[in-house]
C-alpha cells in the first residue's frame, strides 16, 4: 500500500466474515419454497424453525458466528444468495406469478431483506423488470407500494425504482409494453400514473413510445402520451425516431406528426435516412402512409442518406413503382436525382434487376430526359442492362427508341461490347440470355465502342483460360446424365425392332415370320423412325464416349458433347415420331379418333423440347417491332422459324417423305410384274 503497511487477512479463529470472489448460492430448500411452497412453510424456514436447513445453511463458505448471533446470520445469509443468473428470493417471487400466496411471500421475502427491492441481477433487471415482463399486474403494484413505504428513508425511492435501466436501457415500463396483450394497457397507466416522467427515459435509445409502435400497440402509445403530459422522449435505435418506426410498422403516422408539429419527419437517423427513405421501401400497398409523411415534409425528397441515396433510389432499389410513381407527380424533378455513384433511380432498377420500375420509366414519356444519364462510370441504363444479363428488363430498354444504343462508357465500350463479353465461354444453352441480348443489338444494327476487337478478344481468352477446369467439371457432369438417355433411347429402339406392332405372320403361311403389317403406310413410316432414333442415340453414345475421355483435347471433348446432345434432340424426334406412327397404325382401323388423340398428345413432347427456344424468339419480336419496323421483323422471324423447324424437325421430314416414295413405289411395281393371262 502507498503508506508502506501491509494489510493483514482474518485470521481462522477471527469472527470476521472471509470475502469471497463469487456470490453466495440461493439454498435449493429455499428455492423450493419460494417457487411451490406454502407462505407458512417458507415464514417458517426464514424465521429460523426449520433447523435442519438452518443447519445446511452453515455449512457454506460464510464462517457462523456463535451465540444468539446465530439464528439472525443464517437469515441474512439465506436471502443474500443469487442463483445462477444473478436473481435474488425477490426476483424469482416476482416472475413466477401474482396470486394472493405469491405477494405475502414477496412481501415477507421485503420484510427481511429491504436491500433486495432494488436489487439487479446478471441482466440488470430488478424484481420490478421481472414481474412486468411476466405481466403479473398485482405483484407490480405490490412491489411499487413496497418501494413507497421505505420512502421516509428515500423520498425517491419510487422513481428511483421505475426509472432503473437493465443492460439493454430498458425500464419496467419497455417490460410492460412487451407483455402486455393487444387492447390492454392497465399496467402502462399503472407505471405511469406513478411518475409520468418515465415515457422520458432512457435519454438515448429505444424509448416506450418507440417501442409501443414497433410492437403494433398503438392504443399504448396514446396512453403514453396523454399521461406524460406530452412529455416523453420520441427516440429509437441507431438515431431513429417513432416516425420510422411507424412507416416500418404500416401504423398511421398522422397523430404523432401532429404531436411533434412535423419535426420528427425532418429527422434523420444514423444512416442519413429519413422518415421518407423508410416509407419509399416498406409502405408497399399503403400508400396513405407514404403521402402523409411526404406532405409533413416535401424537401426529404432532396435528403440524400450517407451512401447518397435519395428517397426515390430506395424506392427503385426494391421496385416499390407506385411509390416512384408518386414521386415523380409530386416532384417530376426528382426522377434526375443522383446518388454517390451518379446513378438515377433507372440505373438502381436496372441494377436491381426491378422490371416493374424500369417498365414504369420507358413507358413514361416524361422521363426521356433521364434514359442515356451516364454514371460516374459512364454507363447509361442499357449499358448496366446489357452487364446484368435481363432480357425482360433489356427489353424495356431496347423497344423504347429514345434509348441511345451506341454511347460508349468511360472505358469505351457500347452496350453491344458488354453483351459481346458476357457471353458464356465454352458450354451454355443455345439462345443463352447473354446471346439473346446480343443479337437484338446486332439486329437493331448496335455500333463496337473505340476498343479495338482485339482487346475483347484477349479478354475472352483469359477468360477462358481462367474457366477451363470448370468447363472439364461440366462436361463431366453433362457426360454422365446424357449418356443414361442416349443408352435408354438406344435399348428401347433396339427392342423395338424385334417387338414390331401387330406382331408377325404365321409359320404355315407364304410369307411367314414377317410382321403382319408390313407393306403399310404407317408401319413403314415407323420403321424408318425408330430406325433413325436408334441411329442417332447410338452416334450420340459414342460421342459421349469421346467427350468423356480424359485423353482427348479438352476443345474435342466439347465439340463431341454438343454433337451428342444435338444428336440426342433428333433421336427423342424420331423417338416420339415412331410411338405415334405406330399407335396410329395398330388402332386407327378400329378407333381413328383413339389413334389420332393419341398422336396429338404425343406432339406436345416435342412442343416442350422445344418451348424454351420458341418463347425466347417470341419474345424478341415485340422489341424488334419497336426498333426496325413490323415488316423487317416478320420477315426475319419467318426465316429464323423454317430455318428452326428444319434443324429441329427434319427426321420426321425425312421419315414421311421416303414413307412416301416407298408407297407409291409399290403401287407401280404391280402393274410392271404382272403375268400374262392365260386365253
Amino acid at each position: 500500500m502507498a503508506s508502506g503497511t501491509r494489510e493483514e487477512s482474518p485470521s481462522p479463529s477471527s469472527p470476521v466474515a472471509v470475502q469471497t470472489n463469487s456470490p453466495r448460492e440461493t439454498d435449493a430448500r429455499l428455492l423450493a419454497l419460494v417457487c411451490s411452497g406454502t407462505f407458512q412453510d417458507l415464514e417458517s424456514f426464514l424465521d429460523g424453525q426449520d433447523h435442519q436447513a438452518s443447519s445446511v445453511v452453515g455449512g457454506s463458505a460464510t464462517r457462523r458466528p456463535s451465540g444468539d448471533d446465530e439464528e439472525a446470520f443464517l437469515r441474512e445469509s439465506v436471502l443474500d444468495g443469487v442463483t445462477v443468473g444473478g436473481d435474488t428470493v425477490l426476483h424469482v417471487v416476482a416472475t413466477n406469478g401474482d396470486s394472493q400466496d405469491f405477494l405475502k411471500k414477496a412481501g415477507l421475502v421485503h420484510r427481511k431483506a429491504q436491500n433486495l427491492l432494488c436489487a439487479q441481477n446478471n441482466d440488470g433487471d430488478t424484481p420490478l423488470h421481472c414481474a412486468a415482463r411476466e405481466g403479473n399486474f398485482a405483484m407490480v403494484s405490490l412491489l411499487i407500494d413496497l418501494a413507497r413505504g421505505s420512502e421516509d428513508a428515500s423520498p425517491n425511492r419510487v422513481k428511483a425504482l421505475l426509472r432503473t435501466e437493465n443492460k439493454i436501457k430498458c425500464t419496467a415500463l419497455h417490460e410492460a409494453i412487451k407483455s402486455l396483450p393487444v387492447g390492454h394497457d392497465d399496467m402502462v397507466e399503472l407505471l405511469m400514473k406513478k411518475d409520468p416522467q418515465l415515457a422520458s427515459f432512457p435519454k438515448d435509445g429505444t424509448s416506450p413510445l418507440y417501442l409501443a409502435i414497433l410492437e403494433g400497440k398503438s392504443f399504448i402509445a396514446e396512453t403514453l402520451y396523454e399521461l406524460s403530459g406530452g412529455v416523453l422522449s420520441y427516440s429509437g435505435p441507431n438515431g431513429q425516431n417513432v416516425l420510422h418506426a411507424a412507416v416500418l410498422r404500416g401504423e398511421d403516422p398522422k397523430k404523432m406528426l401532429e404531436w411533434t408539429n412535423n419535426v420528427l419527419a425532418s429527422q434523420r437517423d444514423n444512416n442519413g435516412h429519413t422518415p421518407l427513405h423508410f416509407a419509399a421501401t416498406a409502405v408497399l400497398g399503403n400508400q396513405n402512409i407514404l403521402s402523409q409523411v411526404l406532405k409533413a415534409n416535401a424537401e426529404a425528397l432532396y435528403q440524400p442518406d450517407h451512401n447518397g441515396s435519395f428517397p426515390i433510389h430506395m424506392a427503385a432499389s426494391v421496385g416499390a413503382t407506385s411509390v416512384v410513381s408518386e414521386f415523380i407527380e409530386n416532384t417530376p424533378n426528382c426522377a434526375g436525382l443522383r446518388d454517390a455513384r451518379k446513378m438515377t433511380f433507372l440505373h438502381v432498377a436496372v441494377d436491381k434487376k426491378k422490371i416493374s420500375t424500369v417498365s414504369y420509366a420507358c413507358k413514361n414519356g416524361t422521363l426521356s430526359w433521364i434514359f442515356n444519364m451516364q454514371d460516374k462510370n459512364g454507363n447509361t441504363a442499357v449499358h448496366l442492362a446489357a452487364q446484368a444479363g435481363s432480357v425482360k428488363i433489356f427489353c424495356c430498354l431496347f423497344r423504347n427508341r429514345q434509348v441511345q444504343l451506341n454511347l460508349t462508357n468511360k472505358k469505351g465500350e457500347t452496350p453491344l461490347d458488354i453483351a459481346y463479353q458476357n457471353i458464356p465461354k465454352g458450354l451454355h444453352a443455345y439462345m443463352h440470355s447473354e446471346a439473346r441480348i446480343l443479337s437484338l443489338l446486332q439486329y437493331a444494327g448496335a455500333k463496337k465502342g473505340i476498343r479495338h476487337q482485339d482487346y475483347l478478344e484477349k479478354n475472352n481468352i483469359v477468360q477462358k483460360k481462367q474457366g477451363e477446369i470448370d468447363e472439364m467439371e461440366k462436361v463431366k457432369d453433362a457426360t454422365q446424365s446424357l449418356c443414361i438417355g442416349s443408352v435408354l433411347i438406344a435399348t428401347v429402339t433396339f427392342g423395338a425392332a424385334f417387338a414390331m406392332p401387330g406382331g408377325y405372320r404365321a409359320d404355315d403361311h407364304t410369307n411367314g415370320g414377317t410382321p403382319t403389317l408390313a407393306g403399310r403406310y404407317g408401319f413403314d413410316a415407323f420403321t424408318l423412325a425408330n430406325g433413325l432414333a436408334f441411329t442417332c442415340s447410338t452416334m450420340a453414345t459414342i460421342s459421349l464416349m469421346s467427350s468423356g475421355s480424359p485423353v482427348r483435347h479438352p476443345r474435342s471433348r466439347i465439340e463431341h458433347l454438343r454433337i451428342a446432345y444435338y444428336l440426342m434432340s433428333v433421336s427423342v424426334t424420331s423417338l416420339v415420331a415412331a410411338f405415334a406412327l405406330a399407335t396410329y397404325t395398330i388402332l386407327a382401323p378400329l378407333a381413328h379418333k383413339t389413334a389420332m388423340g393419341l398422336c396429338i398428345l404425343s406432339s406436345l413432347i416435342l412442343v416442350y423440347q422445344n418451348w424454351e427456344l420458341a418463347s425466347n424468339n417470341i419474345a424478341m419480336v415485340a422489341p424488334l417491332c419497336s426498333r426496325k419496323g413490323k415488316l423487317w421483323t416478320f420477315g426475319v422471324s419467318a426465316l429464323f422459324i423454317v430455318a428452326n423447324v428444319l434443324i429441329q424437325l427434319w427426321p420426321i421430314i425425312v421419315v414421311f417423305s421416303l414413307a412416301t416414295i416407298n408407297y407409291h413405289s409399290r403401287k407401280v411395281e404391280p402393274s410392271v410384274h404382272l403375268p400374262t393371262p392365260l386365253n
